[in-house]
C-alpha cells in the first residue's frame, strides 16, 4: 500500500522547514554579518557606536542569524607560518636556574671554595668552583636540584643532566626534559596565539601545529599579514622590577646582579634594574583598558594571591623609591611608590592612545608567549581573489544545477520535476546544517557542493529505473512505486555509505582545503539521501493520492 504515516509526513516537512529557515540568513549575508558583529561587540564591551547599533537593528534578533563562515580563500585574509624559537626556553631555564644553583652550592662554600658562573652556550650552565678536588661533592649538591620527569617517555630520568670535569660543573636539560619542554612550549604557544586572535573578534581562524616547532595561522577577514603579525607577534612579557639607578650611557656597566634596560619613550635614557623581577607577568589575573587620574588612557591590572603578596611586601619596604614596569625589555613606566599598595591591583600609565591601551590590555590578558616567533611565510590574500572564487563557484553551481534539472525532467517527466525540487531543498538543507554547526565554506568546499548536486539525483535515478522495471512486469502504478523504493533502498545505502566513509577519512586525516571539501561532501551525502528517499517519496505519494492515475508515464 502506497502510504506514509502522518507523523512521518510532519517530521519530513518539519525538517525541511527548519533546515531552510537556518539557511535563509545566508541570502542576506552582509546584513546578518553586521548584526552578529554588533551583538558580539555588545557582549564584550557593553557599549555600541551608532553605526553598530544600526547594524544590530538591521536584522531582527528573533530570526535565525547563523551564517556559513567563508574560508581564507573566499573571504581573503592573512596566512602566516611561524617557527617557535624553542632554544629561547632552554636559555630562560638556565638563567632562572643559576640563582637556585648558587644558593644550593653556597651551603658547601667552605668545602668547594668560591663559586662563579662562567661563559657557556645559551642552553647550558657552567659553574666554576674554587677547589677542583671537591668536584664530586659539588656535583652531588647540584643534583639535589634535579627532579624526576613524570611523563611516560621520561620514566626513570631527571630533568637536569649534571656532570663535572676539572673545576667546572656543567648543567643541561636532559633529552627527555627537552622533549617535554618542547611539547609544553608548543601547546602554550598555540593556546596564547588562539586566545589573542579570538579576543580580537576575528572569525574562524585556523591555528594548527605543523611539525615539531611550527605553527600555521590563517585568519579570514583580516587586512594584511602585517596586521596579523602585530596582533600575535608581540611577546608581551611584563615584569615589575626594582630600579637601582639611571644612566644616559648605553654602554655603561649595570653591575653584578643588574641589567640595563632602555626607556620606551625617552631616547637615550636607560634604567639600571635588578635582574630578578619583583613580580612577573605570570602573576597577572586580569588587565583592562582604563584611564588614569588625569583622564588619560591607561591599563589597570590585578595580581593573583601570590603576586599580590609579593607586590605588597615590595611596596611596603620601598616607599619613596621608583619601580619599573618593563614590557618586552623596555621600561614603559617608572612611577615612585607613594604608599604601601595592598590588594594586588594597580594601574600602568604612559603616553598611550586609547587603541594602544586596549591592545596592551589584550596582550597582557592573553599572557606572554613562552618563546619568540620567527615568521617563515607570510601572505595576504585579497578579498578580490575570494570574490572571483565565489563568482566562479556560483557559475559552476548554476550550470551544474541547470544541467541536472534539465536531464531529470527530460528523462522522467513529472517524477524528474519532483527530484529537481528535492535537489533544491537538498542544497538549502546543506547550507542550513553548515550554518547551524558554524561550518566554514572554502573553495574546495564549493567543489564538494557542486559534486553533491551531480550525485544527489543518483538515488532518484535508481528508484525511477526500478519503478520502470516493475511497470514492465504489468504491475499497477501504486505497487510499482512501492516496490521501486523498497528494492532501490539497499543499493542507495551501500553506495552512499562507502562515499560517506571516504569523506570521513578525508576529514580526519586531511587539513585546510581537503577538510573543507570533506565537510560539504559529508553533509551533502546525508541531505541528499534524505531528500532522495523521503522528500521525493512524499511528493510522489501526495501526488498519487490526489490523482489516482491508472497508468504511469515514466
Amino acid at each position: 500500500m502506497l502510504h506514509i504515516p502522518l507523523w512521518k509526513r510532519i517530521l519530513i516537512i518539519a525538517l525541511c522547514v527548519i533546515g531552510l529557515a537556518m539557511a535563509a540568513p545566508n541570502i542576506f549575508y552582509s546584513k546578518v554579518e553586521g548584526h552578529n558583529d554588533a551583538v558580539s561587540t555588545l557582549e564584550k564591551t557593553d557599549a555600541l557606536s551608532d553605526d553598530q547599533q544600526a547594524a544590530m537593528d538591521a536584522w531582527p534578533s528573533w530570526l535565525p542569524s547563523g551564517l556559513v563562515n567563508l574560508g581564507l580563500d573566499l573571504r581573503g585574509g592573512a596566512h602566516l607560518l611561524a617557527e617557535v624559537q624553542l632554544s629561547d626556553v632552554y636559555a630562560a631555564r638556565m638563567k632562572s636556574l643559576w640563582p637556585e644553583m648558587r644558593t644550593a652550592l653556597a651551603k658547601d662554600r667552605s668545602t668547594i671554595g668560591a663559586i662563579r658562573r662562567v661563559e657557556s652556550a645559551d642552553d647550558e650552565l657552567k659553574i666554576q668552583i674554587g677547589n677542583a678536588d671537591q668536584i664530586q661533592t659539588a656535583v652531588a649538591t647540584a643534583k639535589t636540584l634535579a627532579s624526576p620527569i613524570t611523563s611516560l617517555s621520561g620514566v626513570g630520568q631527571d630533568d637536569l643532566d649534571i656532570s663535572g670535569q676539572g673545576d667546572i660543573i656543567t648543567v643541561k636539560l636532559s633529552d627527555a626534559e627537552k622533549q617535554a619542554t618542547d611539547d609544553r612550549t608548543m601547546q602554550q604557544s598555540l593556546e596564547i596565539v588562539r586566545r589573542r586572535i579570538d579576543a580580537a573578534g576575528t572569525r574562524e581562524p585556523t591555528i594548527a601545529r605543523q611539525g615539531s616547532d611550527r605553527i600555521l595561522i590563517e585568519v579570514p577577514g583580516i587586512g594584511s599579514a602585517q596586521e596579523l603579525k602585530d596582533l600575535i607577534g608581540t611577546t608581551a612579557q611584563l615584569n615589575f622590577m626594582q630600579v637601582n639607578g639611571t644612566t644616559q650611557n648605553a654602554d655603561a656597566s649595570a653591575g653584578q646582579g643588574n641589567i640595563l634596560v632602555p626607556d620606551a619613550e625617552r631616547e637615550g635614557l636607560y634604567y639600571i634594574l635588578g635582574d630578578v623581577p619583583v613580580v612577573s607577568g605570570d602573576a597577572l589575573t586580569d588587565a583592562k583598558a582604563a584611564t588614569d587620574q588625569n583622564g588619560y588612557p591607561a591599563v589597570s591590572f590585578r595580581f593573583n594571591t601570590t603576586g599580590a603578596r609579593q607586590f605588597g611586601d615590595f611596596t611596603a619596604s620601598h616607599i619613596g623609591e621608583p619601580f619599573a614596569i618593563v614590557l618586552d625589555n623596555e621600561v614603559i613606566s617608572a612611577p615612585t611608590i607613594q604608599t604601601h599598595i595592598a590588594g594586588g591591583s594597580g594601574i600602568i600609565t604612559g603616553n598611550f592612545t586609547i587603541q594602544q591601551s586596549t591592545d596592551l590590555a589584550l596582550l597582557l590578558r592573553s599572557g606572554a608567549l613562552p618563546a619568540k616567533l620567527n615568521f617563515l611565510e607570510e601572505r595576504t590574500i585579497g578579498p578580490e581573489l575570494g570574490a572571483d572564487s565565489i563568482r566562479a563557484g556560483a557559475i559552476a553551481a548554476v550550470v551544474g544545477l541547470t544541467l541536472v534539472v534539465a536531464y531529470m525532467i527530460a528523462s522522467y517527466g513529472l517524477f524528474g520535476t519532483f527530484a529537481s525540487v528535492a535537489l533544491l531543498i537538498n542544497i538549502g538543507l546543506l547550507f542550513g546544517i553548515m550554518s547551524m554547526i558554524g561550518g566554514t565554506l572554502t573553495l574546495p568546499g564549493i567543489a564538494g557542493i557542486v559534486l553533491t548536486m551531480g550525485t544527489a539525483v543518483d538515488a532518484n535515478v535508481l528508484i525511477y529505473e526500478r519503478i520502470r522495471e516493475e511497470l514492465k512486469r504489468v504491475k499497477g502504478p501504486a505497487r510499482a512505486i512501492e516496490i521501486g523504493y523498497e528494492k532501490a533502498m539497499s543499493a542507495i545505502i551501500d553506495a552512499n555509505v562507502t562515499t560517506f566513509l571516504t569523506a570521513v577519512i578525508l576529514f580526519v586525516l586531511g587539513a585546510g582545503p581537503v577538510r573543507g571539501f570533506a565537510v560539504t561532501l559529508i553533509i551533502g551525502i546525508v541531505t541528499s539521501v534524505f531528500t532522495a528517499i523521503w522528500v521525493t517519496r512524499l511528493f510522489v505519494v501526495t501526488w498519487f493520492g490526489r490523482r489516482r492515475p491508472k497508468t504511469l508515464d515514466l
